[in-house]
């Protein structure tokens, strides 16, 4: 089949938009971009081959050690872009330079900025910059005394924290401000933070005779501690079932009944009895205390009163003088009864700093649940293996730490609660869900 040749149609190109719109330019903008490259890499019809091409005729294997070297040397990638791409000259030889901030100041000016900063007088932002400066370069200064990955040549517990200001002889409110202006305040940690939640060691040494292969003696003992415990409370449960199971004495039913009946109706008049009816109307009964008539002293039985009391008061003087001259006889006995009493008294307040200190070691009552610790693990002579390899594990390790946290207050302790609490749902049946059924005679 031949080509369909198709007329060109004639369109108008009377104004720009039409222009654009009907006369193609692909042409002249693929002319300009090729005049514009060679522009910018320079003409390669002008270049010679042996510029362009090299001829590599045994490959080139440099050791690996001169390669590092040379990728070291060579010029980063990265300034590729600062570098000017085209070989197109500037057009503009001479251009005008933007002058800094300081440059365009007047010389007056800087001459008084100039004096201001050696008198010492700054600007807010300058102090700023000047003391933020100092921060970063103490901290520069600290990263670079910092280990690095996988060094580690100081021991981190003996370290000191060093003050930077001598702080015995300053104020609170100084101490604050100084260490605010050095750039380092001082932060105060929180109570819970400061001290340990108990003094008890996180991993507690065990019992030697809890070892594999334990020496005769250590055995014995531990059997002997554990025989002991066992025995307390075996006591412990005689006493409890004594006072309160075996104190109530058994009783049948019959006697149970006859006793209820008689302690109900104690208090209670008896029907048969009739002289116990009119015990309160008997004319012959008389009241164990008569009223007594309110009788006025007379001015003899006032008088002798007041003789009886300055009496009382002067034997009671004469009293006292007598205490103090006996008193100065003892002086050696009340002496004795001093160095006595203050002897009590120190061995009273050595027992409560003693309690004191095992209060603090001792579990605390975090919860309402009270804190049971692990029973003490133990073999018998028979089960001992004597090597580790038959040794069979008798302690759980996880139940043995958790335990350990509670018992250095770290968790309060709780109890294991398998069953699940259901609420309680009152059900009921909607009115429009009822169903009424006609009365079926």
């Amino acid at each position: 089949m031949t080509a369909v040749s198709t007329k060109k149609r004639k369109v108008s190109k009377k104004n720009k938009k039409a222009w654009r719109k009907h006369v193609d330019t692909k042409d002249v903008e693929k002319f300009l971009e090729d005049t514009r490259q060679e522009e910018r890499l320079g003409s390669f019809e002008s270049r010679k081959d042996s510029e362009l091409f090299i001829v590599s005729k045994t490959p080139e294997i440099l050791p690996k050690k001169v390669r590092r070297e040379l990728l070291k040397s060579k010029e980063a990638r990265c300034f590729s872009i600062l570098k000017p791409q085209s070989a197109v000259p500037d057009p503009i030889a001479k251009r005008n330079r933007v002058r800094t901030k300081e440059e365009r100041k007047n010389a007056l000016v800087l001459r008084k900025e100039a004096i201001m900063r050696s008198k010492g007088i700054l600007k807010q932002k300058d102090r700023l910059r000047l003391k933020n400066k100092m921060i970063a370069a103490m901290k520069r200064e600290e990263r670079l005394k910092e280990a690095k990955r996988g060094q580690f040549d100081n021991d981190t517990w003996k370290e000191e924290n060093k003050e930077i200001v001598d702080t015995d002889w300053l104020a609170s409110s100084t101490i604050k401000h100084t260490l605010t202006h050095f750039g380092a305040k001082k932060k105060k940690l929180p109570i819970s933070l400061r001290k340990k939640p108990s003094a008890i060691p996180a991993v507690e040494l065990p019992h030697p005779g809890t070892s594999y292969n334990p020496s005769f003696e250590d055995h014995q003992k531990l059997l002997h501690e554990i025989a002991q415990k066992e025995m307390e409370l075996i006591k412990e449960e005689k006493h409890l079932d004594r006072v309160t199971t075996k104190m109530f004495k058994k009783v049948s039913q019959k006697e149970k009944e006859k006793n209820y009946i008689q302690e109900m109706s104690e208090g209670l008049k008896p029907e048969d009895n009739p002289d116990t009816e009119n015990e309160d109307n008997d004319p012959t009964v008389k009241s164990v205390n008569p009223p007594v008539r309110n009788m006025k002293k007379t001015r003899v039985q006032r008088r002798k009163q007041k003789e009886q009391k300055a009496l009382q008061l002067e034997k009671q003087k004469e009293k006292v003088e007598k205490k103090k001259i006996s008193d100065i006889y003892r002086l050696k006995l009340m002496d004795r009864q001093l160095a006595a009493k203050e002897k009590k008294s120190t061995i009273l307040k050595e027992k409560r700093l003693k309690k004191k200190a095992q209060h603090a070691i001792g579990t605390k009552t975090l919860s309402r649940v009270k804190f049971e610790p692990l029973e003490q693990e133990f073999k018998l002579a028979s089960e001992l293996s004597g090597n580790l390899r038959n040794t069979e594990a008798t302690n759980n390790l996880l139940k043995d730490r958790f335990k350990s946290l509670q018992q250095r207050n770290i968790v309060a302790p709780s109890n294991l609660k398998l069953s699940r609490d259901k609420p309680k749902v009152k059900r009921f049946i909607k009115p429009d869900h009822k169903i009424v059924l006609p009365n079926v005679k």
